[in-house]
């Protein structure tokens, strides 16, 4: 629960003390972080009968003095001169103000000064400048999430921005979990050392008095790898519980909107996807395709079971059993529809874009060998008329990463198929992700072909066979906790930042991912975090991909990077 927990806790303190009414009013950052950890019903038992966005609440005028307010805000220098403007005609009776990370002095002056009505109650910071998606997941939703892919030289200044927010979000999870970690990083990526130097620079020299906590026998470690490192897994098609709507339907801060894909009831629109709020889903949520659907035939049956017992109300106590557990009856009801909504929805989806045949090639081409075999499958499924234009690109792509190298003249083949085939293909974006993410330009053994270990286990998992065919592929990040847990994590390819070195095992491991990570990676991090290896293990990244983003990133860099030829 560690990190949810603490980002609740945070957001406990901020309203258990303040009584009376409250507004809560936040920024378009703050709200993603509360909304994924408290409900709706959680904050109105806190007396919170409002809560507004911080530029529209700006924009009225109206008197409110019956009313706390409860701010809690990133430190932007936007967010400071709302407040600014917001105190100098207040409107509400008392200003309670949080801040999601460190303030600087000159703008707890600038407050300071704009509160001539001395209506400010305190100023305090709570460090939840995360999403905390699931208890060992968290993401900081970066808009900007592009930059990654572009060398510094192009555009300074967004990158800087970037960055920033970066270590901001890393420094906040620590300063939440009151831990102060060993620092090290992905080789070969710029970004990444970039931002473990500028985390390392924040941690033990501007602020290492607020990151001086209780020593520990060993310190944490925090990991910082490029998603260029492994970027087959946002690739692939997903055919467990949690990554499977996500790549199909897409989840936002715990919510799939299920408007784009049909016609629903004004109360099914938009449902919540939560391991906190929702038993059937924090059971299923890393359970494969098949096994939810009978799952959720036996939820079917048990409601089937509570609702027949409902029908037969005799007595005034039948009655007045049936109001008390109708709350709970409701609940139910709205579970048991979301669940089935959600797989009914898929199974059309997987259906129409013949997915399991196109998900068979995919995790060939992400685990096995055999190029003569994976350039006919593929061009099979290029010349299939049920295949969408995003499914062939992802085939190819999945194809030239894997043999870039082995086969160009097949590869060349392959690029101008998809080219005639699909008129949305985007030409050269294969070769720029090459480019990107290539074999030349990744740390670690993507494909488990270099190194001996790899290639014995790779062995060992061909003879054995394997029990799905559909989730046979494990993200490079498995590898790599795997070798932080045998203590094998190369210094060559992960130095460390400093001389804070790391003697013995760690017990926690926070590992961020610049780009992004997969719910396929942190279902990797669940699985191993409940196999009592001894080290915890966290997830985050910059932000939360499926395909469909992973391949928006690419275009929009590609994009930068055409009108700046000259330096990319």
């Amino acid at each position: 629960m560690v990190l949810v927990s603490a980002v609740r806790d945070y957001v406990y303190r901020m309203l258990q003390d303040i009584s009376g009414m409250k507004v809560l009013i936040l920024d378009s950052q703050t709200v993603s972080i509360v909304s994924v950890v408290y409900s709706q019903s959680e904050l109105l038992q806190k007396e919170v009968f409002l809560v507004e966005l911080i530029d529209s609440i700006s924009k009225s005028k109206e008197s409110m003095s019956h009313l706390k307010a409860v701010y809690f805000l990133r430190p932007t220098s936007e967010n400071i001169q709302y407040m600014r403007r917001q105190l100098s005609n207040p409107r509400f009776g008392e200003y309670h103000l949080f801040f999601s990370n460190m303030l600087k002095d000159t703008q707890i002056h600038l407050l300071a000064d704009s509160d001539e009505q001395e209506v400010v109650q305190q100023v305090q910071e709570f460090y939840a400048d995360f999403i905390a998606v699931d208890p060992y997941h968290f993401t900081l939703n970066m808009p900007s999430n592009h930059y990654y892919i572009l060398p510094a030289v192009v555009d300074p200044s967004n990158l800087q921005h970037f960055c920033d927010r970066a270590v901001d979000g890393i420094g906040a999870v620590f300063l939440a979990l009151k831990r102060r970690p060993i620092i090290r990083y992905s080789r070969a990526s710029d970004i990444a050392k970039r931002i473990a130097h500028e985390t390392a620079k924040l941690m033990y020299q501007q602020e290492s008095g607020l990151f001086d906590f209780r020593r520990m026998e060993m310190s944490p470690l925090l990991l910082i790898v490029d998603r260029r490192d492994d970027p087959v897994t946002p690739l692939l098609n997903q055919w467990t519980y949690q990554a499977m709507v996500h790549e199909l339907i897409g989840i936002q801060d715990n919510k799939v909107d299920l408007r784009s894909i049909g016609k629903f009831p004004k109360d099914q629109q938009e449902v919540v996807l939560s391991s906190e709020q929702d038993a059937f889903f924090k059971a299923n949520m890393y359970e494969n395709f098949g096994d939810i659907g009978m799952n959720i035939k036996r939820m079917v049956d048990d409601f089937q079971q509570v609702a027949k017992s409902n029908q037969n109300i005799q007595t005034i106590e039948d009655m007045a059993k049936f109001v008390d557990n109708y709350p709970e009856y409701r609940k139910m009801h709205g579970n048991v529809s979301k669940h089935v909504t959600l797989v009914t929805e898929m199974s059309k989806i997987v259906e129409e874009r013949k997915l399991m045949l196109v998900s068979e090639t995919e995790q060939d081409l992400a685990c096995n060998g055999g190029q003569v075999a994976a350039f006919e499958a593929v061009t099979n499924l290029l010349n299939n008329e049920s295949v969408s234009d995003i499914d062939r690109l992802r085939l190819v792509m999945l194809y030239a990463l894997r043999y870039e190298k082995e086969s160009p003249v097949q590869l060349m083949q392959l690029f101008n198929k998809l080219a005639s085939r699909s008129a949305k293909y985007k030409p050269g974006l294969v070769q720029f992700l090459l480019k990107q993410a290539g074999a030349d330009k990744r740390t670690g053994d993507l494909y488990g072909n270099r190194d001996f270990l790899n290639i014995a286990r790779n062995m060992a998992r061909g003879l054995k066979g394997v029990e799905n065919v559909y989730t046979q592929h494990q993200p490079l990040l498995f590898q790599t906790m795997e070798s932080i847990i045998k203590g094998r994590l190369r210094d060559v390819d992960y130095p460390y930042v400093g001389n804070h070195f790391q003697q013995g095992r760690p017990q926690e491991v926070v590992i961020f991912i610049v780009g992004g990570t997969t719910y396929e990676e942190s279902r990797s991090v669940a699985q191993l975090n409940a196999s009592n290896s001894g080290i915890r293990f966290i997830l985050g990244g910059t932000a939360v991909l499926n395909s469909k983003r992973f391949l928006k990133d690419l275009e929009e860099a590609q994009g930068i990077a055409r009108s700046n030829a000259n330096v990319v």
